[in-house]
């Protein structure tokens, strides 16, 4: 399909006016921020832009044409003469339809059906997968009937005129997405052959022109139909639709009723009886039906000429119907309503086996002989010509102009795609039809607070570009709780997404420890494999447990287990954390031999050498022997260190509580090894 490089239509936001004051704007995932601004407009205005894309038909059309503006209450600073002032700022969404509530049912139920199709066992060949392929599509009409219908209750039940004016507006988007889908159905996904192919057309026709519905009722429910005013006008409609059986009906009561019309009754309901018409069980051929018609044809032909139906203008306008008389059916162009309908009728009476390649002439001679001239097509004939033309990549290029949303032309073209029609179609910027489709559709439901999750499976069935669309956009999905941004990270850690795992993790992580939920913080930056910020946090851990004297997230701390291997610091939390609960459980010589390690280690912040120093006193005081000689030197070491190597000397031999520390160590390992010197003479002399 060729793009031609046409201007793309201006953009009207609602409040907005670019003639007064210059409007700037900025590009997101899924929406735009337009902003008043007091710029000056030497340059022209730059609203023009936002109809624009950022990639080669982004936005296929006038897809932006029907986005809906918000406008929010802000600030804004210009540059140009004046002093800031109140300015407004809009948010453009070229998908709207994603936030209608009552719309969610199609985009979820629909999600479960483009599923089902993609995991569909593709050995299945020949008729039972074409079998399979039009009961998929038959699942999406019914989802979109299903939706319409709430749609229209909704509209039924509500007293606010602007809503009930919204859920008309989208019943009937939803009645033509139905009307143009189920023509694909018949003629690409089916591909119904000569025949068989009326049938369809003629369920189509009646499934879709509802307008005489309320008439038929009407007439039905009276006490008299035939002598009820519309009577003749149900019964033309039931002929116009090939409802023979209940024309007949109809047709009986007037004949009961008219006692001196029997006669005229009985042949034509002979007539409409005998008349020829296609099976879908192939128990003929279509020669032998042409045959039976030609002849069923001329015997039409020979009462009519015969002035059989003269004294009835009713029945003979019937049997003028029957006999493809162009003028007749037109006469009942307000019965049909659509032109659609007009080349249904037409066909059945006038080639009834008429070939798929062959609707292509006749729909055009419809549409020119029941507008005649009086109106323009609407861009929803153009789709059916479209369809009729046999031009499929036509009808998914006016659908997308034309529709609000990607949610019709990325499944209608994913499942065509599986019909194996679009397969040599590949687009001049990138990935194939569907792909593009498929993206665009997703990308809309990523802009939303909860289908993004549904947005997620179809990028995974896009080869090409779907991964690197997941990846640009799950990093913008608002992290609001702990539980969303675990959906997140399950999603990416499923796909092996380790960048995004990190940058989540991250997140996460520095919210947490800035609400001071530190437990939480290391929690995600260890799962993040972050040693920088594990490392920080352990020294808000150490920090803390200088100040109060207890660890906070005990729980945590206690079972890092492997973990603690991320960085040196959080090594030295958990072992210190470890000395704690072994001296709790009083197993000193363990509890004393940790301690020592993570001194002459060198794990431990200088900072927390005097705590380390300080934890020792209760051991060194212990009535039995903890330390050792040898162990003994190392403290004592490690004490000379830290008083030695401290850069504030001046200021540490000042400070009287830290002075004090320092004596009562000294006196502590000077009195342990004196008990150590006489305990190890005492061994050895025994």
């Amino acid at each position: 399909m060729d793009e031609s490089d046409t201007e793309p239509p201006l953009v009207v936001v609602p409040g907005a006016d670019p003639s007064a004051r210059q409007l700037c704007f900025a590009w997101g995932p899924a929406e735009v921020l337009v902003c008043e601004t007091l710029f000056g407009r030497a340059g022209g205005s730059c609203f023009r832009c936002l109809s624009r894309s950022p990639s080669p038909s982004r936005f296929w059309g006038e897809g932006w044409v029907g986005a809906a503006a918000r406008a929010l209450t802000g600030s804004v600073a210009g540059t140009g003469e004046g002093a800031p002032s109140s300015s407004r700022v809009f948010v453009v969404r070229r998908d709207q339809d994603i936030y209608i509530q009552t719309l969610r049912k199609l985009f979820n139920e629909s999600h479960g059906i483009f599923m089902g199709l993609q995991r569909s066992e593709e050995e299945l060949a020949g008729k039972s997968r074409k079998a399979q392929l039009v009961q998929v599509s038959k699942n999406y009409r019914s989802v979109i009937r299903a939706c319409m219908e709430d749609m229209h209750q909704a509209a039924v039940s509500t007293r606010d005129s602007a809503l009930q004016g919204q859920y008309s507006t989208q019943v009937s988007i939803l009645s033509a997405m139905e009307l143009i889908w189920n023509l694909c159905e018949i003629l690409f996904v089916e591909a119904a052959a000569a025949g068989p192919l009326l049938l369809r057309l003629l369920d189509w026709v009646r499934l879709h022109v509802c307008d005489v519905d309320s008439m038929v009722r009407e007439v039905l429910s009276s006490e008299s139909p035939s002598k009820h005013k519309l009577f003749w006008n149900v019964v033309d409609v039931f002929v116009l639709q090939g409802r023979m059986d209940e024309a007949r009906h109809l047709l009986s009561k007037e004949a009961s009723a008219n006692p001196t019309s029997m006669n005229m009754y009985k042949i034509l309901d002979d007539l409409m009886k005998k008349m020829p018409v296609p099976s879908l069980g192939n128990t003929q051929t279509l020669t032998e039906l042409e045959l039976k018609w030609q002849h069923w044809h001329e015997e039409c032909q020979r009462y009519l000429q015969d002035g059989t139906f003269a004294s009835n203008p009713h029945m003979e306008s019937i049997c003028k119907i029957l006999l493809g008389d162009e003028d007749a059916i037109l006469e009942k162009k307000e019965l049909m309503t659509t032109w659609y309908h007009f080349l249904v009728t037409r066909l059945l009476y006038s080639h009834p086996t008429v070939k798929p390649l062959e609707l292509r002439f006749y729909a055009q001679s419809s549409i020119d002989l029941f507008l005649g001239g009086e109106s323009s097509p609407e861009p929803l004939d153009m789709i059916l010509m479209a369809a009729f033309e046999f031009e499929m990549h036509q009808v998914i290029k006016e659908c997308s102009i034309v529709l609000s949303n990607w949610w019709f032309v990325a499944h209608l073209t994913d499942l065509l795609d599986h019909c194996k029609l679009l397969q040599s179609h590949n687009l001049y910027f990138g990935s194939n039809m569907r792909e593009f489709l498929l993206l665009e559709y997703a990308s809309g439901l990523f802009s939303h607070h909860s289908l993004w999750q549904l947005g997620v499976d179809y990028f995974d069935h896009c080869p090409e570009y779907g991964r690197v669309y997941l990846e640009l956009h799950i990093e913008r999905i608002p992290l609001s709780t702990e539980q969303k941004a675990l959906k997140v990270l399950r999603i990416c850690e499923q796909r092996q997404m380790h960048e995004q795992v990190r940058s989540i993790c991250k997140i996460m992580a520095m919210k947490a420890l800035r609400n001071n939920r530190l437990g939480s913080a290391l929690s995600w930056s260890i799962r993040a494999k972050d040693a920088a910020f594990a490392t920080l946090i352990s020294d808000r851990f150490l920090k803390d447990y200088c100040e109060r004297g207890c660890f906070s997230d005990l729980d945590l701390i206690d079972n890092l287990g492997p973990s603690m291997l991320l960085s040196d610091r959080l090594t030295f939390l958990g072992k210190y954390r470890e000395f704690h609960r072994l001296y709790g459980e009083k197993r000193f010589p363990e509890a004393a031999r940790l301690l020592l390690t993570l001194m002459t280690a060198h794990i431990a912040p200088c900072s927390f050498w005097m705590t380390l120093l300080t934890d020792a006193l209760p051991l060194l005081e212990q009535k039995e022997v903890i330390f050792s000689a040898e162990q003994t030197y190392e403290l004592m070491r490690c004490l000379e260190d830290l008083t030695a190597g401290n850069p504030d000397k001046q200021k540490f031999q000042d400070d009287d509580v830290e002075t004090t520390k320092v004596e009562m160590l000294r006196l502590a390992l000077a009195r342990n090894l004196a008990r150590v010197i006489v305990k190890e003479g005492t061994v050895e002399r025994s």
